[in-house]
């Protein structure tokens, strides 16, 4: 198996620390809003990676931050205002920061779930660990790595000789313009240090440090220290958007490997970026979506998931409404397919195609997924044994034992991909009235009072499709 990691930028072969045991952390989200389909990519990305090691035989140890606690960084600051986009979302909704995080945090579990997501080993929260944060920093201040300056406190990347060995933006770059623009700041040795404790009295979230009574964490030093307090200094694995390769994960391997002197992760691996309509996304243009807004215009939460596996991590992905409903349409093939094989019950000799059929469809599914993840390929080997599959179907030359084969291998890859479970939703009780009443006109022969029920079932947004087994329905 081999994986693309940023750090060499190179293909490489996957070798764990432990024999059969993974070690991995993904970067989370920051509960002031609900995730964006940009996030949600991501976290399906670490999904299916660890699904994947998991066929594999490895054992995946997955730890998935919940970032709660408000920061002063490009990613958490209001573009507009300038200001901690937690402490806005808490005044605006006449809440308390911790309120905002408890209620978006609850929010993110159930995306989560919709989006089939596994739930990892350990999934902690930022404000659960502040002890171990302030016990970092002050680590880093007695080993000369960090100053203290008016009660705030940053991390010298002077004296980090390895800095910039992920994003490629050295000391000497950065000194020289490189790495975007920062705000100058007075109290910096140099204005790419950055801050590992903040002291800010009106700030709404503090805690109380060596530094001063009123003091908050920086961004990058929450990851570390929620990666090493359950994985260990060293880790295997580190996932995450490629929006978080600078400054976020060059600073966490800084600040990691200054206070243990130990390679803090073997492999990184970064998702692209997700533009919808061709543009980044934004609120101002209208093309900004979250995992309920699809919901609420009537698309399957398991179709976005198929959409992102239609597209490669590393490549940058164009979301639009017509992908998505496409990938359902290719989603409720796949579902159509599984139901065809489950009814199956016609006892045809075996002609004995089929064993090399899910011999190679299982080979070629691994090949693709040892490429560095490469879900589109394994989607068209998936896609190219349902095609042969259904044609031994119609030729009559399928067994029961046969059927049997077939769906356990589809449901052994779908352990990968995890969109096959159709998505839980009960006929209704007047639907199951008005399906007993069609089969009834049928048995009576009555056919044109069949099809009004039928169309009126339509209508309602409910198809019946007739099989040799019975009636089968299906949502629009």
């Amino acid at each position: 198996m081999k994986l693309y990691n940023s750090l060499t930028r190179k293909k490489e072969e996957f070798l764990p620390l432990e024999d059969n045991k993974v070690r991995m952390y993904n970067c989370g989200p920051t509960v002031y809003s609900y995730a964006h389909i940009g996030n949600l990519r991501s976290f399906t990305f670490a999904d299916v990676l660890r699904r994947y090691l998991e066929y594999k035989g490895f054992h995946v140890r997955q730890v998935m931050n919940i970032t709660d606690v408000g920061h002063m960084t490009a990613e958490s600051l209001d573009a507009e205002t300038g200001k901690d986009k937690m402490e806005l979302a808490a005044k605006r909704e006449n809440k308390d920061p911790w309120q905002i995080a408890a209620f978006y945090t609850k929010a993110f579990l159930e995306d989560s779930e919709k989006m089939n997501f596994l739930n990892p080993y350990k999934r902690p929260k930022a404000t659960e660990t502040i002890e171990e944060m302030i016990g970092l920093v002050e680590q880093l201040v007695k080993k000369g790595y960090a100053y203290v300056i008016n009660n705030c406190v940053y991390f010298d990347i002077s004296k980090f000789k390895d800095y910039g060995k992920l994003s490629g933006n050295t000391v000497e770059k950065l000194k020289q313009g490189a790495g975007g623009r920062v705000k100058n700041n007075p109290d910096k040795k140099n204005q790419y240090d950055f801050a590992l404790w903040i002291e800010d009295p009106d700030h709404l979230m503090q805690w109380p440090s060596l530094w001063g009574e009123h003091g908050y964490p920086g961004w990058h030093v929450e990851c570390s220290v929620m990666a090493m307090k359950y994985l260990g200094e060293t880790i295997d694995i580190h996932t995450g958007g490629e929006d978080n390769k600078f400054p976020h994960h060059e600073c966490e391997i800084a600040q990691s490997e200054a206070a243990t002197g130990k390679k803090f992760c073997n492999y990184w691996l970064h998702v692209r970026h997700l533009l919808v309509n061709g543009e980044k996304m934004s609120k101002s243009k209208g093309n900004f979506y979250t995992l309920r807004d699809l919901i609420e215009k009537g698309y399957s939460p398991k179709a976005l998931r198929f959409l992102y596996l239609k597209a490669h991590y590393r490549t940058q992905m164009n979301f639009t409404l017509d992908g998505l409903k496409e990938a359902e349409e290719n989603l409720k093939s796949l579902w159509d397919f599984m139901d065809r094989v489950e009814e199956w019950n016609f006892d045809y000799n075996d002609n004995g195609e089929l064993e090399g059929l899910t011999e190679g469809a299982e080979k070629g599914f691994e090949r693709e997924m040892d490429d560095d993840l490469n879900t589109p390929g394994a989607l068209a080997v998936v896609f190219d044994f349902v095609k042969e599959v259904n044609k031994l179907m119609d030729q009559k030359k399928l067994s029961n034992a046969d059927s049997d084969t077939v769906y356990d291998l589809m449901t052994r890859l779908d352990q990968v991909l995890g969109v096959l479970e159709r998505d839980k939703q009960d006929l209704p009780d007047w639907a199951e009235k008005l399906i007993e009443k069609r089969e009834n006109f049928r048995k009576e022969k009555k056919w044109e009072e069949a099809d009004k029920v039928r169309d009126e079932l339509k209508e309602k947004g409910i198809v019946v499709e007739d099989t040799p087994q019975g009636p089968r329905y299906r949502f629009l």
